[in-house]
């Protein structure tokens, strides 16, 4: 969920050669500079939260993904795979990929495949991604617009629409393989795995999904110990008067608690994914933090305005100034970058 609440066979290189990533080599060095001259990397003291942060904020300024170490594994068909919506999806050549959703985009370039992408949805903001044809409007796909790409593969998920688009596309011969969408941190690896299946690398989505595994582990390490501020993930689009809070499921819940934290919408009973703001609901959630997409803070009017929404300044974070914010495409996007947004959540939710 991005920007919106929603939803020839090679020998690749083993797991463990393709692990270290420039993220991990700074804080291993920092480690090894916390340690002093003597001492082992095994005795060095753990990075602190605020310097995985400042690792991981340098690198989303960067907004360039870090693909798995060594050559990239030459995709392995054709696979059937399960798609979705319920149909057996056979893939016979992955020379030209089209991932209909950015969180699908981030990982096959991740994987070592994006030379092979040749379009991209709205929500795929990074770097790489930039130049691309994008063929969605909103959020909706245009069929023209993809055929003409003559993809030989298409990546959506359930949420991807409209549905007479993805009939129009999969009629015209192409396999379109949905997926789930991801709107928690387990759902990262399942999505990984099935992208990797697909396009016929699956030796390389165990080798990310390691790497993002050991990678959200060191993250959690950092989180303060005692310490469970409540944060309420706000979804807000002033321009067209959307004031929404998260709740059970919202994508946001998932991130919170892994950052050592309680989700203030579920703490105070909203079972839904996302409600309308009123101040009676932001009073009992009682937020000590705030979370935002930086968009949807900017369209408010920045923190000034958004103290100004009846019952945001009535709660401690409104009354503290608390606010998180994240970029659109990398807060809720649920892929390889996903353990950079927990470094800094752990680091700015637990801030006094």
């Amino acid at each position: 969920m991005t920007g919106r609440p929603r939803r020839l066979a090679g020998t690749p290189h083993p797991a463990g050669r393709r692990t270290l990533v420039p993220l991990a080599l700074a804080l291993a060095l920092l480690t090894s500079a916390c340690a002093g001259g003597g001492s082992s990397a095994s005795d060095a003291a753990p990075v602190s939260a605020g310097e995985r942060a400042a690792a991981a904020e340098e690198q989303l300024a960067k907004n360039t993904l870090v693909p798995l170490e060594g050559e990239p594994s030459t995709p392995e068909l054709p696979v059937t795979v399960d798609s979705s919506d319920g149909r057996k999806v056979t893939v016979r050549d992955a020379s030209r990929i089209l991932p209909l959703n950015g969180g699908v985009a981030e990982i096959v370039f991740t994987l070592g495949l994006g030379d092979r992408v040749v379009g991209r949805d709205i929500t795929a903001t990074f770097a790489e991604a930039k130049k691309l044809p994008q063929v969605t409007k909103a959020h909706d796909v245009s069929a023209e617009s993809v055929l003409s790409l003559r993809p030989t593969v298409v990546l959506a998920d359930t949420d991807t629409g409209p549905k007479e688009a993805i009939e129009q596309i999969r009629d015209a011969g192409v396999p379109v393989v949905v997926l789930d969408p991801a709107t928690e941190l387990a759902d990262v690896t399942t999505r990984t795995t099935r992208i990797a299946e697909a396009l016929g690398v699956p030796d390389a989505g165990r080798a990310l999904n390691e790497r993002m595994d050991e990678e959200l582990a060191a993250a959690r390490v950092a989180v303060p110990k005692g310490s469970r501020p409540k944060v309420a993930f706000l979804y807000m689009r002033g321009s067209a008067a959307v004031y929404l809070i998260g709740g059970k499921g919202s994508g946001a819940d998932s991130l919170i608690e892994a950052a050592g934290a309680v989700d203030a919408g579920k703490d105070a009973g909203l079972d839904k994914a996302f409600t309308p703001i009123t101040s009676e609901a932001l009073v009992r959630a009682q937020p000590d933090v705030i979370l935002m997409m930086t968009k949807g803070l900017e369209s408010v009017g920045g923190i000034d305005g958004l103290v100004q929404i009846p019952g945001v300044g009535q709660t401690p974070a409104g009354m503290n100034r608390r606010v998180v914010d994240m970029e659109d495409g990398v807060l809720l996007g649920y892929g390889p970058r996903t353990p950079l947004v927990i470094d800094i959540l752990v680091d700015r939710i637990h801030q006094t």
